[in-house]
């Protein structure tokens, strides 16, 4: 049964999860666009793509790598310096061709801000995904496109590089070995222009670093090189999505001279008090605002004092599905909904808006808000070339670093939500949950620099699983990112799919949540009903070849894992199944109290099952034991607020792509693999 009206209009009047609020993020985005550079997706077919990987000189990892040695060696850059660069641009990836968010190309990011959003491919407008969200961005029409002399210097660094190199445009654009010769001679250009001698020791370069960010004030161009210089010391290889093996060796000694950052004249920006961010990232405070309107309405959050009133026990990754511009405009009206940091994608800059005492409305899980922190990245998740740059990877790991030791959380997949993990409050809001970040966030990527990597505990006798494909070369076909119906460009992925039998020809899994009507899970992009995601741990329901099984949403669900390329790794550790006797167990959405728990004046929530069942020999994952908790706050005076707390202890499990709860008196705790 659907939850009380009080906890109804907390999930909706917070948490929108249909088009009543998020369409301002689409007619707003639309008012943006002619003045902000959103996502431009490579106009090269999926088989073209394919071919370029199969033929590149460079298939056994050499060509590219030679490319950075010969332009390192003409323009008199030391070779770590280059790579270190080209690294926190791009993790040495040509992207197909396609530009960035801000326009740049290739593995050294020369930007041609011009030149991508007139060569930017049409997308129909008013088009949306399974959100209610904009699917892809409009696109800028060209009679706005600003010429190249009103864009400012760090939009257009490929012309710069063209002059220094006497090369082509056309060449820097599409020609990796080209791109990577003139980002060489603009970082040369840059030492020689700060009256810096050249050196061939990486460490005094720092200011010729710094400066190749394009950065505005002090703060974000030392966090860009202070991440080169983390690089170089401690080393990085890859392979490219071309086929291109790069490598840089670990240079831990290096030490730059940040006192170089003073020739840049970059102005300091004193931090608002307000804000909190650890000291060594960009961070402004631009507030959400806490305002009464309408007929006792009020928004965009609720005043709080946690840790001491509630615990923080997630933090929730989300992408905006619109630009920057959009996104701060939109958490500063009042109408709409909040959140408590925006990062940037072309820099990794931090915006906060709300306290962090405070709850912010973001997760479309009114349990999960109030006890959360919401992280919104700039981006979209059909165009993860463009918008999930190194730099705001790197940005976010060191804030949610901060976070978690601040509040004590745990740096794994229970504690660090995805927006897609979140689970529904009831059936009749499982349709409506958000699917960002999506299957092209690199999971793996991002705990490595949370310094969390996945990796394996135990053999294949542990019982669990969990979920960690490569993956550069983890490319399931997924559709409608462009068109209903068609398949996406071929990309990397963090997820793998389910299927009803240990067979790529198999159905895939049922999400009875998602469609009710028992049909079956599909390829969209944004269809969670048949995915297991990096990180996510769960019980182990057999092996079969190059197969293995997992418990999933109540049943058994194949996931290709050829012990040649492993897309999981064995782990144990407590799982629960229901008690001897109960075939099934109810899942819910959230964990409130016990009726009896409410005091007078705050309205019971109803405990509200969702129509999974866990049954009788199945087991998931335990992650977090809490009490049964309910905020009670609709009022603008916070001394109306309360937190009822119950006894019933509830235990979140991996039950499908999305968390659950199940109650601990339904079940028993035992160690995986007994």
């Amino acid at each position: 049964m659907p939850g009380s009206a009080q906890d109804s209009a907390h999930d909706a009047h917070r948490n929108p999860s249909g088009p009543t609020r998020r369409t301002t993020l689409r007619t707003a985005g639309a008012a943006a666009s002619a003045a902000v550079l959103l996502p431009l997706v490579s106009a090269t077919p999926a088989a073209q793509a394919d071919q370029r990987r199969a033929d590149a000189p460079g298939a056994d990892g050499g060509a590219l790598q030679r490319a950075f040695a010969a332009a390192a060696a003409e323009y008199g850059v030391p070779l770590s310096v280059l790579l270190g660069v080209s690294y926190l641009q791009s993790r040495w990836d040509g992207h197909g061709g396609a530009p960035s968010v801000t326009g740049g190309y290739g593995p050294m990011h020369l930007t041609d801000a011009h030149t991508a959003l007139l060569t930017a491919p049409h997308h129909s407008q008013g088009t949306e995904d399974a959100r209610g969200d904009l699917a892809r961005p409009l696109r800028v029409p060209k009679a706005t496109v600003p010429q190249p002399r009103q864009l400012p210097a760090r939009l257009r660094t490929l012309s710069r590089a063209a002059d220094l190199t006497g090369l082509s445009a056309e060449a820097l654009r599409g020609d990796e070995s080209a791109n990577v010769r003139g980002g060489a001679a603009l970082l040369a250009a840059a030492q020689k222009r700060l009256g810096l001698p050249p050196s061939e020791d990486p460490a005094d370069w720092y200011a010729a670093v710094a400066a190749y960010s394009g950065a505005d004030d002090a703060a974000a161009a030392a966090f860009f090189a202070d991440e080169v210089y983390g690089v170089i010391r401690g080393g990085a290889a890859r392979t490219t999505a071309d086929g291109e093996r790069v490598s840089l060796d670990a240079a831990p000694d290096v030490a730059p001279d940040t006192r170089q950052l003073r020739t840049l004249g970059l102005p300091s920006r004193a931090r608002d008090p307000r804000v909190e961010a650890p000291k060594d990232v960009s961070c402004e405070w631009i507030p959400a605002p806490y305002e009464e309107f309408g007929d006792g309405d009020y928004g965009n959050h609720d005043l709080g004092d946690r840790p001491s009133s509630q615990s923080v026990d997630y933090i929730v990754i989300h992408d905006t599905e619109g630009s920057w511009d959009t996104t701060i405009k939109l958490v500063q009206d009042p109408t709409y909904v909040s959140w408590q940091y925006t990062l940037r994608s072309s820099d990794g800059h931090i915006a906060q808006h709300v306290p962090l005492k405070d709850v912010a409305w973001h997760a479309g899980n009114w349990y999960v808000n109030a006890k959360s922190i919401g992280l919104e990245h700039e981006g979209f998740l059909t165009a993860p070339d463009a918008w999930y740059t190194e730099a705001m990877y790197r940005s976010s790991a060191r804030l949610v670093r901060y976070l978690a030791k601040r509040f004590d959380i745990s740096l794994d997949r229970q504690h660090i939500l995805g927006h897609d993990n979140v689970p529904g409050t009831t059936t009749s809001t499982i349709k409506g949950m958000h699917t960002d970040p999506g299957p092209y966030w690199d999971w793996a990527h991002y705990f490595t620099l949370l310094g969390a990597p996945f990796q394996r505990t135990v053999g294949s006798s542990g019982g669990l699983v969990t979920i960690r494909p490569d993956y550069d070369t983890n490319r399931p076909v997924y559709t409608d990112c462009e068109t209903a119906g068609e398949a996406c460009a071929p990309h990397g992925s963090s997820a793998v799919r389910l299927h009803t039998a240990p067979s790529a020809d198999a159905p895939l899994v049922k999400d009875i949540g998602l469609r009710p009507d028992g049909s079956d899970s599909t390829t969209g992009v944004n269809d969670t009903g048949a995915r297991a995601t990096t990180g996510q741990r769960f019980a182990v329901a057999g092996h079969e070849g190059d197969w293995t099984a997992i418990w999933y949403l109540g049943q058994r669900a194949w996931f290709q894992n050829p012990k040649r390329r492993p897309t999981a790794v064995g782990a144990e550790g407590l799982v629960v199944t229901p008690k001897a006797g109960a075939a099934e167990v109810p899942v819910y959405g959230r964990a409130y109290p016990e009726k009896e728990a409410y005091p007078d004046g705050v309205p019971v929530q109803a405990v509200s099952p969702l129509p999974y069942k866990l049954l009788a020999g199945q087991s998931y994952p335990l992650g977090l034991r809490v009490r049964g908790e309910y905020l009670w706050a609709t009022t603008f005076d916070p001394a109306g607020h309360k937190v009822v707390r119950g006894q019933d202890v509830y235990y979140q499990i991996q039950f499908g792509h999305r968390v659950a709860f199940v109650r601990a008196a339904d079940v028993t705790v035992r160690r995986s693999g007994k």
